[in-house]
């Protein structure tokens, strides 16, 4: 954990962590993807595919919840963070909206861990250091509203990131 903080930053692949929801970085219509999307989608299964289905899509800035299927995580929240437009469209309010429904869901199931990917910040060109100072201020205030979760990872997949999150959570 960070300072006494909820928070813990691990470098590695989300879809080996065992906590009780992983969050997919999904798109609207929750269909499998590239990324982090279809790394969750394969390690789970055809089953997440068809659960995805079921639920009929989800807005951006939302976040819809479905089992894990073959995961080590019992569920996997689906959050839906924004297309990078410059800035200018919302993004930011989108992105921190993202974050805050995945973890209200996850509180409202009875859930004390999750982790995150970096949402936004592959394939929709979200600015890495942008969407890391908005993922941790929207997870703190998120977990200001919902103290029953315990744990949140910011899961990352490089080095880069890694130190980009471990700088910012330590500048407090």
């Amino acid at each position: 954990m960070t300072g006494g903080e909820k928070l813990r930053i691990e470098r590695g692949d989300i879809t080996k962590l065992t906590v009780d929801a992983i969050v997919n970085a999904a798109n609207e219509a929750l269909a499998p993807g590239g990324g982090v999307c279809g790394a969750i989608h394969a390690a789970a299964g055809p089953e997440l595919g068809r659960a995805c289905r079921e639920l009929g899509g989800c807005p951006t800035g939302g976040a819809r919840i479905t089992p894990g299927f073959g995961l080590p995580a019992r569920y996997v929240i689906h959050a839906v963070g924004p297309i990078w437009r410059g800035g200018l469209s919302g993004e930011p309010a989108l992105l921190a909206s993202c974050y805050e429904s995945a973890i209200a869901l996850a509180a409202r199931e009875g859930l004390t861990s999750i982790a995150f990917p970096a949402i936004s910040t592959g394939i929709y060109g979200y600015p890495a250091d942008q969407a890391a100072e908005t993922a941790i201020s929207a997870v703190r205030r998120a977990l200001e509203a919902h103290p029953e979760v315990q744990e949140v990872v910011f899961c990352l997949f490089d080095g880069e990131s890694e130190a980009l999150y471990r700088r910012l959570l330590g500048r407090t």
